[in-house]
């Protein structure tokens, strides 16, 4: 047998393998949106959005736990962003090359492939220990700390991928660094901050563990961020081990539910990062 059939026989196997493990991706993938659809899409109705988590037996829904998702993320990301931006732009702009700018890369590294377990934990005891009581703003800060190493890393990396040419441009004309990266350098990268943040988004949005060690949970309705608050991820853990049938039900809606958030959110981004491209 010579080379060129050797190579051939390597490259079916090759194409065989790796359609076989798209085959076993796209299966698991199916199924998990099936059992998701199957138990979760019959138990929605209105009482989900304006009735708070009942009793065993009782009726109610999960508005409790869907707004304090909402805001618990809303904030964390918020505050991912904002420090993920300027953390990668100092990477990737000003500082990368230098010892600290290596230091600061490993660690976020690190903090980007930590267990959210311990992010909790170190949340809870500089956040929830020292003042006595759980809270939705510890919650929205552990949710901060794990989006936030990826934000970072999308960041500076989609800014290392501009043209050299973008700043030079602008610093020819007389503009300072700084206004270059806002007004060019950022713009140009739009699509990918956008990325970054939805990334971060499908991080934190099922996140229990850190939730559990700071919001807590609360099974009335709260806005008042100083309180243990609910959350779709800690109901969700909570109804699923109950032995009650109704409370089960609830956890495969608030399941469906997160789903389709994380899901429309990345077809908004991408949508939105398209728009951009052709502008």
């Amino acid at each position: 047998m010579d080379r060129a059939s050797i190579r051939r026989i390597y490259n079916i196997i090759f194409i065989v393998l790796t359609a076989a493990a798209t085959l076993i991706a796209l299966t698991a993938l199916v199924l998990i949106l099936w059992s998701l659809l199957s138990k979760g899409l019959g138990g929605i109705d209105s009482k989900i959005f304006t009735m708070t988590q009942p009793a065993p037996g009782s009726e109610g829904g999960l508005s409790n736990a869907i707004m304090g998702s909402i805001m618990m993320c809303g904030i964390g990301l918020l505050i991912a962003v904002v420090v993920g931006i300027l953390a990668g732009t100092w990477l990737s702009e000003y500082g990368g090359n230098t010892p600290y700018g290596h230091a600061v890369r490993f660690l976020n590294d690190v903090l980007l492939s930590a267990p959210s377990i311990l992010v909790g934990l170190f949340v809870y005891e500089i956040l929830v220990r020292p003042f006595h009581g759980f809270s939705g703003w510890a919650g929205a800060v552990a949710l901060a700390i794990l989006a936030m190493p990826i934000v970072t890393r999308t960041t500076e990396d989609i800014l290392s991928l501009q043209p050299s040419a973008l700043r030079e441009a602008g610093m020819a004309l007389g503009a300072s660094r700084a206004f270059v990266i806002r007004k060019i350098v950022w713009k140009a990268a739009r699509a990918g901050l956008v990325t970054g943040a939805l990334l971060g988004f499908a991080r934190i949005s099922g996140e229990t563990a850190p939730l559990l060690f700071t919001a807590l949970g609360n099974q009335f309705f709260s806005a008042d961020m100083s309180q243990p608050m609910a959350s779709l991820p800690t109901t969700i853990f909570q109804f699923a081990l109950s032995a009650y049938d109704d409370w089960q039900r609830l956890a495969w809606v608030g399941a469906l539910l997160i789903a389709v958030a994380v899901l429309s959110i990345n077809i908004i981004g991408r949508v939105i990062a398209r728009e951009a491209r052709r502008s």
